[in-house]
C-alpha cells in the first residue's frame, strides 16, 4: 500500500469505503492523504464535516488516530526494528563492543506510541446478541398475532357461493394452474434456507440478523391490520375452506396451533383457512428473502443474486397463477415490503437520520424509538464481510498463544 501521505483523493474515497463510513466521501472528495491526516476536531464542528455525522466526527478521528499510528510505525521501523535503535544517538559515530547501543542511549531512542484499545477499535459494528433476541421474540409475537387474526378474520369470511370472487385483471388473461401453488411455496422455503446459511456466514450476523426479524416482524403486524379491516371474498371457487367453528375457542386453538406448526403453508396441510388475501404474506417472504441476500451479497456474485430473483420473480408469479391470491394482494406486498427495507437501511446507514430534529421526517415514524434502540452503536453501513460460525483458531485449544514477559535488565 502506498504511504498514506502520497494518498490521492480517489485512496482516500476507498479508504473510507472500505472502513464502512461512505458518508463522508462526499465531503472529502477532493482531500488527499495529507490533508486527511491532518485532520483535527475542530474540522468537524465547521461544514461541511458538520453536516455528515452526528457525532462530532468521533468515529473518523478514532480511525485517523490508528492510521497515523501505522503511518508513524512505518515511517521508523527501519529506524527503530523490534524496539532496538539504528542509528546513533546524540551524534556518536562509535557502536559499542557488542555492535549495539549502551542501555541508557537505548532508553533515550524509545518512542511511546499510543495504542488504541481494542473496544475502540471494534465499537463501529458492536455484537450486541441480547438486542438480536429481542428483534427475534418482536417477530414470533407479530407472526404469532397473525394467525390468531387469520383464524378470526376466518370466521367472517362471506361464503363463495353468496359472494362470488372480485374481478380481476390477472384471472381473465391466465387461466388458474392448480400446481402453481406449491411451486411458490417451493421457492419461498429454498430462498429462506440459502437467506439462513448465508446469514450463519456472515461477520456481522448480529446487526443484520435484528434487522431481519424487526423489519418482518413490522410487515406480518401491518398484515394483521389489513387483514382484519378489510375481508375480502375468496379469490376463486376452488378453495376448499375450513368449517366455522362459531366461538368454539378450544378448536380455534388447535387450528391456530396447527398452522404454526406447518408454517402457515398450505404444502404442509396446516393453512385451510381463508380470509388472509389482503395482503400476501408469501410475496412478504420472497421478496424479503432476496432483497437481504442481495443487499448483504458481494457485488461479483452476481449469478447468485440474479438465480435468487428467478426464484422469487417465479413464485410470486405463480402466486397469481394459481389464483390464490387477488393481484391486488400481491402488489401491496411488495409495495410495503420494498419500502420498508429500503427506509430502514437508508436510516441504519446515515448517522444523521438516528437523531430526532425537525429537519428528520424518519424520526416521526411509530417504530422509530425501536429503530433507535437497535441501531444506536451501529456507526456507518455494514461491509459484506464473512467468516465461518465457529473460529477455526478457536477450535485448536492446544495451540494457544504462550506469553512471556520481557524484562530491561
Amino acid at each position: 500500500m502506498k504511504k498514506v501521505a502520497q494518498w490521492s483523493a480517489d485512496d482516500v474515497s476507498d479508504w473510507l469505503s472500505k472502513e464502512g463510513m461512505p458518508e463522508y466521501m462526499d465531503a472529502l472528495r477532493e482531500t488527499g492523504g495529507l490533508a486527511l491526516l491532518r485532520l483535527t476536531e475542530a474540522d468537524f464542528q465547521t461544514p461541511p464535516l458538520s453536516l455528515v455525522s452526528s457525532d462530532g466526527g468521533q468515529q473518523l478521528l478514532e480511525r485517523l488516530e490508528t492510521l497515523r499510528i501505522e503511518t508513524h510505525i512505518e515511517a521508523h521501523k527501519n529506524g527503530h526494528a523490534n524496539g532496538h535503535a539504528g542509528g546513533l544517538p546524540n551524534g556518536t559515530t562509535k557502536p559499542q563492543r557488542n555492535g549495539t547501543l549502551g542501555i541508557k542511549d537505548f532508553r533515550m531512542e524509545m518512542v511511546h506510541i499510543p495504542i488504541p484499545t481494542i473496544e475502540a477499535s471494534r465499537s463501529s459494528f458492536p455484537v450486541e446478541w441480547g438486542k438480536t433476541g429481542i428483534a427475534f421474540v418482536y417477530a414470533v409475537v407479530c407472526f404469532v398475532t397473525t394467525t390468531v387474526v387469520i383464524s378470526v378474520v376466518h370466521e367472517r369470511v362471506p361464503p363463495k357461493e353468496h359472494t362470488p370472487p372480485l374481478p380481476d385483471k390477472f384471472f381473465d388473461l391466465f387461466n388458474r394452474v392448480e400446481w402453481a401453488f406449491s411451486i411458490c411455496e417451493i421457492n419461498g422455503m429454498m430462498l429462506v434456507a440459502l437467506w439462513l446459511i448465508q446469514w450463519m456466514l456472515l461477520k456481522h450476523r448480529s446487526i443484520i440478523g435484528r434487522r431481519f426479524f424487526f423489519i418482518v416482524g413490522t410487515l406480518y403486524l401491518y398484515r394483521c391490520i389489513t387483514m382484519y379491516i378489510t375481508t375480502l371474498p375468496v379469490p376463486g371457487m376452488h378453495f376448499k375452506c375450513s368449517p366455522k367453528l362459531l366461538g368454539n375457542w378450544e378448536a380455534q386453538m388447535r387450528r391456530i396451533m396447527k398452522m404454526i406448526a406447518g408454517g402457515g403453508l398450505s404444502i404442509t396441510g396446516s393453512h385451510t383457512m381463508c380470509g388472509d388475501y389482503l395482503y400476501s404474506g408469501h410475496t412478504v417472504m420472497l421478496t424479503l428473502t432476496y432483497l437481504f441476500i442481495k443487499e448483504y451479497s458481494p457485488k461479483r456474485f452476481w449469478w447468485y443474486q440474479w438465480f435468487c430473483w428467478s426464484l422469487s420473480a417465479v413464485g410470486i408469479f405463480c402466486i397469481l397463477l394459481a389464483h390464490d391470491h387477488y393481484t391486488v394482494d400481491v402488489v401491496v406486498a411488495y409495495f410495503i415490503t420494498t419500502r420498508l427495507f429500503w427506509w430502514y437501511h437508508t436510516m441504519a446507514n446515515q448517522q444523521s437520520l438516528k437523531e430526532t430534529s425537525q429537519s428528520n421526517p424518519f424520526s416521526r415514524v411509530w417504530w422509530y424509538r425501536l429503530f433507535q434502540y437497535f441501531e444506536e452503536n451501529v456507526n456507518g453501513t455494514v461491509p459484506r464481510n464473512y467468516q465461518l460460525p465457529l473460529s477455526w483458531r478457536g477450535l485448536q485449544w492446544n495451540r494457544g498463544v504462550k506469553y512471556s514477559r520481557l524484562d530491561i535488565q
